[in-house]
């Protein structure tokens, strides 16, 4: 009975990780499962072959090795079945709210977007999103029961214990607010709140410029400054869910007042609403976050040397963090990733001088490759890719 248990035990656990696998890169032939899972071919067969057979994963013919037709066999690809549920994504913005549904094997099948007032009410946001999830699942063509999960990002720390927005978010109608009871209530759904911040590292490690890598820190640049950290393939979120708010590092003690309270921190030189309000004053007109990169891109002398000096206020805080934490990979994520090698050039050279040269010899400062979608993205990507409810929907699934 002992070894029964055992082997019964040992089998689930396989299969865990076989649909883990699937979960995470939407697709795999049998030979990448078996060096992804560690487990042997003839596992992984027999493995699939239930799976099959219980109507939880599809295989199909891929393309051939180097992407051309009749030049090589190509591999059977093995995915989770469209049967077997969508994620729902929710971005909060600074001014904007994404709603995207996507099925298991990755593939986006409809998202919308709108802006919204900086100022609106946490209740004004969560009744936006139902409408906008509504709109998506019959775009999509998909049942409210087929949603295993729904992932949802906030341009704030989240507190692990309790779930509630914190003080230093840049939505204050949202302050206090437990967002995950609140949107789980109005949708009827399961919903896991996180960061944006860490919704774009996630995004990035699924489908961007961190795919294939495990320890890397995603930085979003925009009206505020937030940090992603991954280390082994995994969200770091720290006692209380700080960890990563790196536009509050302080770089001049005697700086401007920054928001949450203190002088001189990064947010208060890097971020876009900084930088805007400094070009502002010397143009004597109001420039946006938009203006201020149109202006960067055609070349205008106060725009590139505002941007460089927030690169090089960065570089010293990438430089802390390299020593502290030793990634592969910083992605530049955010609106000010658009400005391209104005803003990382001076981020490379910082961390190049000052950080440990060890760290800094094994570090690549890269832009994110996937824009304004990366949190929605992200959002997916914290159901497909972090929460374990989904294998529990599919041992539900197939006891029925």
């Amino acid at each position: 009975m002992r070894r029964s248990g055992s082997l019964t035990s040992l089998r689930e656990g396989n299969r865990k990780r076989v649909i883990d696998a699937l979960r995470e890169r939407g697709q795999a032939s049998r030979a990448e499962l078996a060096r992804i899972t560690d487990l042997s071919r003839s596992t992984i067969s027999t493995i699939v072959g239930d799976l099959v057979e219980a109507g939880l994963v599809s295989e199909r013919d891929g393309q051939a090795a180097d992407g051309e037709p009749g030049a090589g066999r190509p591999p059977v690809l093995v995915s989770l079945n469209d049967s077997a549920g969508v994620a729902l994504g929710i971005d909060f913005g600074h001014r904007h709210l994404r709603v995207a549904v996507s099925d298991l094997s990755h593939t986006v099948l409809a998202e919308t977007w709108r802006e919204l007032n900086v100022d609106h009410s946490a209740a004004h946001g969560l009744d936006a999103a139902a409408d906008f999830v509504d709109q998506v699942l019959d775009e999509a063509g998909v049942e409210r029961s087929r949603v295993i999960g729904v992932g949802m990002g906030l341009p704030a720390p989240i507190e692990r214990s309790s779930g509630t927005v914190q003080n230093n978010s840049i939505l204050p109608g949202w302050v206090g607010v437990d967002a995950a009871a609140e949107a789980s209530r109005r949708l009827r759904m399961p919903v896991e709140v996180e960061n944006d911040a860490n919704l774009g590292a996630l995004a990035e490690l699924v489908w961007g410029a961190a795919v294939g890598r495990s320890e890397v820190v995603y930085l979003k640049v925009a009206t505020g400054i937030g940090g992603g950290l991954l280390s082994k393939g995994k969200l770091q979120h720290g006692i209380n869910g700080t960890a990563g708010e790196i536009g509050h590092t302080v770089l001049m003690a005697d700086g401007p007042v920054c928001r949450c309270g203190n002088r001189g921190c990064l947010e208060t030189l890097a971020s876009t609403s900084a930088i805007a309000e400094l070009l502002s004053a010397s143009r004597r007109e109001p420039v946006s976050t938009r203006r201020l990169l149109e202006l960067c891109a055609a070349g205008d002398a106060a725009a590139q040397r505002l941007i460089a000096d927030a690169g090089r206020a960065l570089g010293v805080a990438v430089a802390n963090l390299c020593n502290l934490v030793n990634p592969e990979c910083v992605i530049i994520g955010g609106d000010l990733s658009a400005a391209g090698d104005i803003l990382l050039e001076p981020i490379r050279d910082v961390v190049a001088r000052i950080a440990i040269p060890s760290a800094a010899a094994s570090l690549e400062v890269v832009p994110g490759v996937l824009g304004e979608r990366a949190e929605m993205l992200g959002a997916l990507a914290l159901v497909l890719h972090e929460s374990d409810r989904f294998y529990a929907s599919q041992l539900e699934a197939e006891a029925a």
